[in-house]
């Protein structure tokens, strides 16, 4: 199955991944290979390590990038272990590494990976069919603190608290088993009035257990600091994010990076997807892309 996936920021991501028309790139997060696509396409001389922890989208990306086949190495991987699953197969240091962060639109549009509220499917919202942990044992085995604290944290939910006190009072009569029964469990919690504005009442719930279920965060944080050890002098670091708690740790961690003066931040600024992008594509809405490059 090859995947209907519009990459975001294509063109501005390209711009600041590729220094070296010859070098190797690691795409972090391979997904459906629209980033990948672009760049074997117009670097023909490039080489490529592919790396996701998602069996399903390495399997669409290989059909996508089959063309291009002898010019990559595959990986299925975590990108939080990046430097233990590239040093051993690298013999150097890469050109650049690009990270796509948060879930591919295939993962949402596939109902039975239950990462969406507009699908009633099983609380799964695993990105790594293997990792034991999963939405529907989160709510239904952890604590009403550990609950509402993910929500608040992961989800900046303001009402936290009361979703929790909903989810366990809930499982006290049966299992949370699925997405649906999550949303109601959710609208019944939020005041109506609270409900009319913001969108979708149960988003923030569901990004602040997907973070959990996958350690987004955690794995981010890790990956990232990971890659001082992979790139190599001149060596291209770009991140795009969806929500601001990525964003801020990829700041933070590029601004500190500059003040140990191991490289230069190339984005003042995080880059925007233009209106036109938006308009074709409403999910890139809340896209952001800093660079960094090392020295």
């Amino acid at each position: 199955m090859i995947f209907s996936h519009v990459s975001v920021l294509s063109k501005e991501a390209l711009e600041y991944w590729v220094r070296d028309d010859q070098g190797i790139y690691v795409d972090a997060t391979v997904g459906a290979g629209g980033h990948s696509f672009q760049l074997l396409s117009q670097f023909p001389h490039v080489r490529l390590i592919a790396v996701d922890q998602d069996p399903t989208a390495i399997e669409a990306a290989k059909q996508r990038l089959e063309t291009f086949s002898s010019r990559i190495i595959w990986i299925r991987a975590n990108f939080r272990d990046l430097t233990d699953v590239l040093e051993s197969s690298l013999h150097g240091q890469v050109s650049g590494i690009l990270f796509d962060l948060g879930v591919s639109s295939p993962q949402f549009d596939d109902p039975r990976r239950g990462f969406t509220y507009q699908f009633d499917a099983a609380l799964d919202m695993r990105m790594d069919p293997s990792n034991p942990v999963t939405a529907f044992r989160l709510v239904n085995m952890r604590s009403k603190e550990e609950i509402a604290q993910a929500l608040r944290e992961w989800g900046e939910e303001r009402w936290a608290q009361r979703i929790a006190e909903f989810i366990v009072k809930a499982r006290e009569q049966e299992p949370i088993r699925t997405t649906g029964q999550m949303v109601e469990l959710v609208k019944a919690a939020i005041p109506a009035s609270a409900r009319r504005t913001g969108g979708h009442p149960a988003r923030r719930t569901f990004q602040a257990l997907r973070i959990w279920v996958n350690d987004e965060l955690g794995a981010l944080s890790q990956g990232l600091e990971g890659t001082q050890n992979l790139v190599g002098s001149h060596g291209r670091i770009v991140v795009i994010s969806f929500h601001s708690l990525e964003d801020r740790i990829v700041k933070r961690m590029f601004r500190r990076w500059a003040e140990e003066q191991k490289g230069k931040i190339l984005t003042k600024h995080p880059l925007l997807p233009a209106d036109s992008e938006v308009q074709e594509n409403p999910r890139a809405r809340s896209a952001k892309l800093r660079a960094f490059e090392r020295v």
